[in-house]
C-alpha cells in the first residue's frame, strides 16, 4: 500500500513540476556526480544568488520526490500528514495564478539504479549541467554492472543538454573527462590541472597556532586570477565546489572578482568536512554525512595536511559499492595506516579498513573496531587528548553523527 501511494504521489508531483517549468521557464543548473553534489550546489547558489533570484534545495532533495519538490516550492518543514496535500494545492494555485518565481533553479540529480537519470531528466532538463567527480569506484555502483555503467548513467545529464547549453566538467577526473564526448553542448572545465579552464592554484589548508581555520587558493581564468578564502571548511573537495561554481558564474556573465566576493557567503551543510570544536581542546572534522572510496581518500589526505599532535580517524562502512566493497575498504585502511596515529572503525565492512591498516604495518594496539556508532562513543572520548584532530566519516546509515555529538564541545 505504501509503495502504491508513493508511486501515485511521484506521478502527480512529476506532472505538476513539468507544468511549473513550462509556465515559468526558469533557467536550470543541474548537478550530479559521486561526491560533492550538495557542496557544489550550495557554492553555485552562493555565486548566482548574489545577482539573480535562485532556488535550491536546503537538503538532499535529489530523487524522484525531492527534485520535483524543489521545483514546486521552497519548503521549510516537510513533515506532517498534510504536507503533500499542501504541496499539491500550492502547485496548482501557482499554475493558475502566476506569481514571482525564481529565475534559476539549481537542482541535484542523484541516481541509484539504471534509468534514474532518464526519469529525472523527464521532469527537468538543465541548460547547464555540472559533473563534480565520479572516480574509479563510484558511489551507487551496487545496482549497476560496472563503474562504467554508472558513468554512462550520470553522463546522461550532459547528453541531454541542448547545443546552446554548457557542460561544466571536472578536468581532473579521468572518468568525467572520458564522457565529455557525449554532449553537443559547450564545454567548460575546472580543476587543478593545467588544462582546466577554471584552474585552482596555490591551494592550502589554513591554520594559525595549530588551530585549523579553513582553506585558501586562487582561481585562474583566461589570464586573470583572484584569491579565495573559505573559513570553517577543509579539503580540496571544497575548492572543487568553488571552482565549479565559478565556472557557472562565468557562464552567466559574472567576473572573477564578483565570484570571489560571492563565495564568501558559501557555507557547507552539516556533516561535510565541517570543523567542530571538540572536548579536551581537540578539533573534529565532521564528514559524517556520507562516504565513498573517492571522498574517503580525499578526507584522509586533508587530515594529513593539518597540524596536530595526533591524528585520529573514525571511519565507518562505505555502502552501495556492491562487489567492490572488500577491496575498497582494505585500500582505505592501507591509506589510513600512513596518515593516522589511531584508527577507529565502525561497522562490519569497516573491519576490512582495520585489516588493511594492519597489513600495511599499523600497530594493532592503535586500532579499535566497533559494530555500532553507540559502541564507539565512550571509548573515543576516553582516548582523545588535547591537540588531537579527529576525522569522522562514513556512510549516512552508520549514524556517525552520534560520535560527533559525544565528543563535541558545547
Amino acid at each position: 500500500m505504501k509503495d502504491f501511494f508513493i508511486t501515485i504521489l511521484a506521478w502527480k508531483i512529476k506532472k505538476l513540476a513539468q507544468l511549473t517549468i513550462w509556465r515559468y521557464r526558469p533557467g536550470i543548473v543541474g548537478v550530479t556526480g559521486s561526491v560533492g553534489k550538495t557542496s557544489t550546489k550550495m557554492a553555485i547558489a552562493a555565486v548566482l544568488g548574489a545577482e539573480r533570484r535562485v532556488r535550491f534545495s536546503k537538503g538532499n532533495f535529489n530523487n524522484e520526490l525531492g527534485l520535483p519538490l524543489t521545483i514546486l516550492g521552497d519548503w521549510d518543514d516537510i513533515k506532517g500528514v498534510f504536507f503533500w496535500p499542501k504541496v499539491i494545492c500550492v502547485a496548482i494555485t501557482n499554475l493558475i495564478v502566476k506569481r514571482e518565481y525564481p529565475e534559476i533553479l539549481i537542482l541535484e540529480y542523484a541516481i541509484q539504479r539504471p534509468g534514474d537519470m532518464k526519469y529525472l531528466l523527464g521532469i527537468a532538463r538543465p541548460n547547464i549541467s555540472v559533473i563534480t567527480a565520479i572516480g574509479e569506484i563510484p558511489a551507487h555502483v551496487e545496482f549497476f554492472g560496472s563503474p562504467e555503467e554508472v558513468a554512462r548513467e550520470k553522463g546522461r545529464l550532459i547528453e541531454y543538454l541542448p547545443s546552446t547549453g554548457f557542460a561544466v566538467l571536472n578536468r581532473d577526473d579521468a572518468t568525467v573527462t572520458a564522457i565529455q564526448s557525449k554532449t553537443r553542448a559547450h564545454l567548460m572545465t575546472f580543476g587543478f590541472s593545467r588544462e582546466a579552464e577554471v584552474r585552482i592554484t596555490n591551494f592550502e589548508n589554513r591554520s594559525h597556532d595549530d588551530c585549523p581555520l579553513g582553506i585558501g587558493f586562487k582561481l585562474q581564468y583566461a589570464g586573470s586570477f583572484v584569491p579565495v578564502t573559505l573559513n570553517g571548511v577543509f579539503g580540496k573537495a571544497q575548492a572543487y565546489s568553488a571552482a565549479a561554481a565559478a565556472a557557472v558564474g562565468l557562464i552567466f556573465g559574472l567576473n572573477l572578482v564578483k565570484i570571489s566576493e560571492a563565495l564568501k557567503s558559501y557555507r557547507v551543510t552539516g556533516g561535510r568536512m565541517e570543523l567542530v570544536p571538540g572536548v579536551k581542546y581537540t578539533y573534529i572534522i565532521n564528514d559524517s554525512y556520507n562516504a565513498s572510496p573517492l571522498s574517503m581518500h580525499a578526507a584522509l589526505d586533508t587530515l594529513k595536511s593539518l597540524p596536530a599532535k595526533r591524528r585520529i580517524a573514525v571511519l565507518g562502512d562505505m555502502l552501495e559499492i556492491g562487489a567492490y566493497s572488500l577491496e575498497a575498504h582494505q585500500f582505505i585502511g592501507e591509506v589510513a595506516a600512513d596518515i593516522v596515529d589511531i584508527l577507529v572503525t565502525v561497522g562490519s565492512r569497516a573491519k576490512f579498513i582495520a585489516e588493511g591498516a594492519k597489513e600495511k604495518g599499523m600497530a594493532k594496539k592503535n586500532i579499535l573496531t566497533f559494530d555500532l556508532a553507540e559502541e564507539a562513543q565512550r571509548p573515543l572520548q576516553a582516548l582523545i587528548k588535547k591537540g588531537d584532530i579527529i576525522l569522522i566519516k562514513g556512510s549516512r546509515a552508520m549514524e556517525l553523527e552520534k560520535v560527533v555529538e559525544e565528543i563535541r564541545a558545547f
